[in-house]
């Protein structure tokens, strides 16, 4: 595991944007993508270079179940939003949250990361420690599945929405097990808020209470932090 603590979320994401590069240059076709507020930086980054990813395959995480992709606080409309309309990949998949067959959800999915293993993926990591939507407890090998989220989670995703009523209540995820199949993960982390996970993360014991721990076990992942975020290392 190798980490990198950076001044600021600058100069994290420009680290990670020329990480990337340099994976693309030696032949990463298929890159897997998170949402929310850490891989924004990332994203701007791709979205003012001149590189054409247009002959890549891009993989989301996750998505929130019941929500449309037309949907402002969808996973696909912040995708589309902050990266796609301006840089389009080959094809992009993201999780259909607006099908409420799981199964058929899940399976589909399961048969995208099976065609299209992933090169290099874009990992942030929530306060409780959970990584895609891979809520605390959550095994090891877990493939694509539905989760319900906890308190923790909806409470810190509740400030994108209206009002915490309004956060749904259920997600489509990678599951651990297909986010470790990744041959590089890059992972970035912002802000004291996230300092007691990091520090779990890195020197806690490997164990499901902290879905991220499982990253101990990886060969070749980039964590990425500012200085907050890195402040509970020994």
């Amino acid at each position: 595991m190798k980490i990198l603590v950076t001044k600021n979320k600058e100069e994290a994401s420009q680290k990670a944007f020329k990480l990337l590069q340099t994976d693309i240059i030696n032949g990463a076709q298929v890159l897997g993508l998170a949402t929310g507020s850490s891989p924004l930086g990332l994203y701007q980054k791709m979205t003012s270079s001149s590189v054409d990813y247009s002959s890549l395959i891009s993989i989301n995480l996750d998505e929130y179940v019941g929500l449309k992709p037309t949907d402002p606080q969808s996973y696909h409309y912040f995708m589309e939003h902050h990266l796609f309309a301006q840089k389009p990949f080959a094809k992009s998949f993201i999780p259909d949250g607006s099908n409420l067959n799981a199964t058929e959800v899940i399976n589909h999915y399961n048969q995208i990361l099976a065609t299209y293993p992933i090169d290099t993926q874009i990992l942030g990591i929530g306060n409780n420690g959970h990584i895609g939507f891979n809520e605390p407890g959550t095994p090891f090998d877990s493939q694509t599945h539905k989760v319900k989220l906890t308190l923790a989670t909806i409470n810190a995703n509740a400030r994108f929405f209206t009002s915490s009523k309004d956060v749904p209540t259920e997600a489509y995820t990678m599951g651990i097990g297909s986010i470790i199949k990744a041959k590089h993960i890059i992972l970035l982390a912002f802000g004291e808020q996230k300092a007691d996970a990091i520090n779990k993360m890195i020197n806690g014991k490997v164990t499901t209470a902290v879905p991220a721990s499982a990253l101990q076990q990886h060969p070749n992942i980039t964590v990425i932090l500012d200085k907050q975020a890195a402040s509970k290392l020994a």
